[in-house]
């Protein structure tokens, strides 16, 4: 038995898993050691299935310097729309880090063996948070699906326009800034106002040791509100989800 299998197709196939495996290279929590690299492949493998159906096959060129040439305008599509949304999911483990920075943990920060970098405290457990509600509500499904969108603002065979992409990468770290110190910003004021209380102890009674108030004081305070920030949580995953998607779609189509 012969099983031939037609070359356009294949080819768009292979294409479409390159941008796709781009993609989940750079976005949480699919990136990191924490989903194994054939695991990667393999479902890249399985959703550019849902890609190859609306491509048309005399779009995709055959001659080895355009196919050469297409395959790295997939890697580095597919990379540059990791990047937006990577940088928008990543606002709620920022603000995790700027509660760490104003609360005193940022000393406790070790070597985190998944991402290969330093994490604080609570920079972590918000980023756990943030996938666990990810995956709670769907929204992993919401970001995949406008991955796949993409296809039908930009074809395997067509270049990309970057004529508005800085204008999406300024506007995606503009919002990722905004939202990480709105999440953060209930905890982040009172614990200013406990600096200011304490720096007014120390003036009324000097003979106290600012430092073995300060920071036991603070620490205990941190842990007290923490909970602040958790409400927000839920719906400032959906936003950064539905930014992350116009972030996609902005990008591919040229603004």
């Amino acid at each position: 038995m012969t099983l031939t299998v037609a070359g356009e197709p294949l080819l768009a196939y292979l294409l479409a898993s390159v941008r796709i495996i781009a993609w989940l290279a750079l976005v949480p929590p699919f990136a990191g050691r924490s989903v194994p690299t054939m695991a990667k492949v393999v479902l890249s493998l399985g959703l550019a299935f849902a890609v190859v159906p609306n491509v048309d096959g005399g779009s995709i060129p055959t001659s080895t310097g355009s196919l050469l040439v297409t395959a790295v305008t997939q890697v580095v599509v597919g990379a540059a729309l990791g990047l937006v949304t990577y940088v928008l999911l990543a606002a709620i483990a920022t603000a995790g880090s700027l509660i760490d920075t104003f609360g005193g943990f940022q000393l406790a920060q070790g070597f985190d063996p998944l991402s290969m970098n330093m994490n604080t405290v609570f920079g972590k457990l918000h980023q756990m948070l943030a996938v666990m509600i990810l995956f709670a509500t769907g929204g992993h499904l919401l970001v995949l699906g406008g991955l796949l969108r993409t296809f039908d603002v930009l074809p395997l065979g067509e270049a990309p326009k970057i004529e508005g992409a800085s204008h999406v990468l300024v506007t995606a770290f503009g919002m990722f800034f905004v939202t990480a110190v709105q999440i953060a910003l209930p905890l982040i004021a009172v614990l200013f106002v406990s600096d200011l209380a304490l720096a007014l102890l120390t003036k009324v009674a000097p003979h106290l040791n600012a430092i073995n108030v300060m920071f036991p004081a603070k620490i205990g305070l941190t842990l007290l509100l923490l909970g602040l920030s958790f409400p927000v949580l839920p719906e400032a995953v959906s936003r950064l989800v539905e930014l992350a998607n116009e972030a996609q779609f902005a990008l591919v189509s040229g603004g």
